[in-house]
């Protein structure tokens, strides 16, 4: 209760402060690329429900039957023009605040995936994750800050590499946060999130948390 009660008053916060930037990138976004505004996509959440997770747009409208489908990976001909400054900055996922509102999402808890890529979790990490909200950012979210350059680098291909690295150990993170949460750690993803935003190479994560699950040789070698 106290959880979500923290994550409507940050996210009201949230909104007022960042009115002065969203309303120009709404602005912008409707007089260029496809003029789409928003773009929203299922995603598992709670108790394996699906609900309407929200983006900027940031890429052609028909993109997930085009290419390499619900993947992105770097230098994406997909991508738009101002799309590739909101995704670098991560200024595309900011709509999520109203997901918080709705109650789909916390603002710190397991990233939600799309049901193809969440059936690639173990039974034990869909059962774990469906028993908290998702999170607009989280230690996965961290960790995986560059997934689409990781993709791109993986000799094994983008799908093999999601499958046989990615997945697991993002289960693995996740399940390392259901395990530890607290209202403290909460507020240390979140000072986290916010430094990694301007400070994307930073491996401040590793020293503060340096309980985490050692990640595979694969992706080390990625990074």
């Amino acid at each position: 209760m106290l959880k979500r009660s923290l994550d409507i008053i940050c996210s009201l916060i949230a909104l007022l402060i960042l009115a002065p930037l969203l309303i120009p990138i709404v602005t912008i976004l409707r007089c260029t690329g496809e003029r789409e505004i928003f773009y929203r996509q299922n995603r598992v959440g709670r108790d394996g429900r699906i609900f309407g997770l929200f983006k900027f747009a940031t890429m052609l409208k028909d993109s997930p039957n085009l290419g390499i489908g619900l993947f992105t990976t770097q230098g994406d001909s997909r991508i738009l023009p101002f799309g590739r400054f909101l995704r670098a900055t991560k200024i595309n996922e900011l709509p999520q605040i109203l997901n918080i509102l709705f109650g789909h999402m916390s603002i710190i808890g397991p990233r939600p995936l799309v049901p193809s890529q969440y059936d690639l979790y173990s039974a034990e990490v869909k059962n774990q994750i469906q028993k908290v909200r998702p999170g607009l950012s989280g230690i996965g979210s961290i960790f995986f800050r560059d997934e689409e350059v990781i993709l791109t680098r993986s000799p094994k291909g983008h799908l093999r590499c999601f499958e046989e690295d990615v997945a697991p150990y993002k289960g693995a993170l996740e399940l390392w946060y259901i395990n530890n949460q607290s209202i403290g750690l909460d507020i240390l993803l979140i000072c986290l999130t916010i430094f990694t935003v301007f400070f994307p190479k930073n491996d401040l994560y590793l020293k503060l948390l340096n309980d985490l699950p050692e990640p595979p040789t694969e992706l080390k070698v990625l990074f």
